[in-house]
């Protein structure tokens, strides 16, 4: 965590196979730069990862050492699942079914096979989903985020977190349903894109709230287990 602005880092992906069109990529241009006054001293940047496992392990270390951001907000794409979900964990596993976009081979079910079956988000995502159901969205806890690439950058955002507690204290990992591409196609989908975009909004706001107090227990050299 650096002094100065909260800085916060906002990701999606992008389109990969069975999904032409990744609503995150957009979702993550639009939540960088909504011109609102609670983020009028906060710096957003948003960064749109290829569906590549070696693309997340290449680009993560070297945006968090670029911008060593307060807050790490992930998105990601369930397209099987009609309402939002808010992961609270990731799984220590990785499928062998579907390819990445760099056809990699992957010769283990785990991510790290030293490492425990699970690694937690963190009591925020309580406030995360509190957040987002006031906007009257559809949206749910998981404990589940998968076996691809989401849940792979949920893995290695909590790992990152772990081992550098005082630089990224706050990250998070949303999953967001399949909306229309045209806001004007006519095809009807339980979550408009709009509503995504204002539920992004108060999570954000949230996690910026929380990412000032935790920095007001540093400035003060408390015990910040509570913030």
């Amino acid at each position: 965590m650096t002094a100065g602005r909260i800085r916060v880092l906002i990701t999606g992906f992008g389109p990969f196979p069975g999904a032409p069109y990744n609503p995150t990529g957009k979702l993550v241009e639009r939540l960088a730069r909504l011109p609102r006054p609670a983020f009028s001293d906060v710096e957003r940047i948003g960064h749109v990862f290829p569906v590549s496992y070696q693309a997340v392990d290449a680009q993560l270390p070297a945006l968090l050492a670029q911008h060593e951001p307060d807050v790490l907000l992930m998105f990601g794409l369930a397209t099987r699942t009609p309402y939002v979900r808010i992961e609270t964990r990731a799984r220590n596993t990785i499928t062998q079914l579907w390819p990445d976009a760099d056809h990699a081979a992957i010769l283990s079910l785990t991510i790290d096979p030293t490492a425990p079956a699970t690694r937690r988000f963190g009591g925020h995502t309580r406030h995360l989903l509190h957040a987002a159901k006031a906007t009257g969205i559809d949206v749910r806890p998981s404990i589940n985020a998968g076996a691809y690439l989401c849940n792979y950058l949920s893995w290695r955002a909590i790992e990152a977190a772990e081992r550098h507690p005082h630089a990224l204290p706050l990250a998070a990992f949303i999953h967001v349903p399949k909306v229309p591409r045209d806001a004007h196609s006519g095809k009807p989908e339980a979550v408009s894109f709009e509503q995504l975009v204002d539920a992004g909004e108060v999570m954000l706001a949230t996690l910026i709230q929380r990412a000032r107090a935790a920095r007001s227990c540093l400035d003060r050299s408390d015990h910040r287990s509570w913030c």
